[in-house]
């Protein structure tokens, strides 16, 4: 399942820190999180269909390698992704 274009240019212009930001570890992590909330709700309505769970599973844990580099190169950005986002984060903010 992919994103659409419109969909995906807002998630693009939300969380870019430049106007040609396009790969940075924030806008790969928040495309990411949007095919998963899109996969998961697919996946609610079609229980057996197995091959997209895999790909959902692989989209996972691509999300949890880039939190993780995100995580230590840059503690400040992973907290304000997550917490923007709403993933669980493993690091704790200094508040």
């Amino acid at each position: 399942m992919a994103l659409k274009y419109d969909t995906k240019i807002d998630i693009i212009k939300k969380f870019a820190t430049s106007p040609k930001d396009t790969g940075s570890p924030r806008v790969q992590i928040a495309l990411l999180t949007s095919q998963i909330e899109e996969l998961t709700h697919h996946l609610k309505v079609h229980k057996k269909d197995n091959h997209s769970r895999r790909g959902l599973l692989k989209i996972i844990s691509k999300r949890r390698r880039l939190l993780n580099y995100l995580s230590k190169s840059n503690p400040k950005d992973y907290l304000e992704i997550a917490k923007s986002l709403k993933i669980t984060s493993q690091l704790r903010s200094a508040d």
